[in-house]
């Protein structure tokens, strides 16, 4: 039988290494972190995603996507959440291009307590 847990890095970091668990840990076979993305694979990501969506136009700014890696620290989820509330927010002002200020902006006030950096 084999079971594979999936988690945070706080999974690991605050269970897994207490005594009591000390078993589990004993049985683990492979342990993977998925490391933060840096500006460039930050891009490719979302380009990815844009490909994947059937996007071919640009829709984020060279500096929209500093500001989403600068945001999102690089974390692919939270890349994720940056984009899907500024393409909802672009979609809601009828903007086409979603620039670094847009960006800031859904950070400011869209993501109170859900981005660090």
């Amino acid at each position: 039988m084999a079971v594979v847990l999936v988690g945070q890095t706080e999974l690991w970091d605050n269970k897994l290494k207490l005594q009591r668990y000390a078993a589990i840990r004993q049985r683990i076979d492979m342990y993977c972190t998925l490391p933060h993305l840096d500006r460039a694979e930050t891009e490719q990501y979302v380009k990815s995603h844009m490909d994947y969506a059937e996007c071919s136009q640009e829709i984020f700014t060279t500096k929209a996507m500093d500001e989403i890696h600068k945001a999102s620290a690089g974390i692919p989820r939270m890349v994720n959440r940056v984009c899907e509330k500024s393409l909802m927010y672009a979609f809601q002002q009828q903007k086409r291009l979603i620039d670094d200020y847009m960006i800031k902006y859904v950070v400011e006030h869209e993501m109170l307590g859900t981005v660090t950096g």
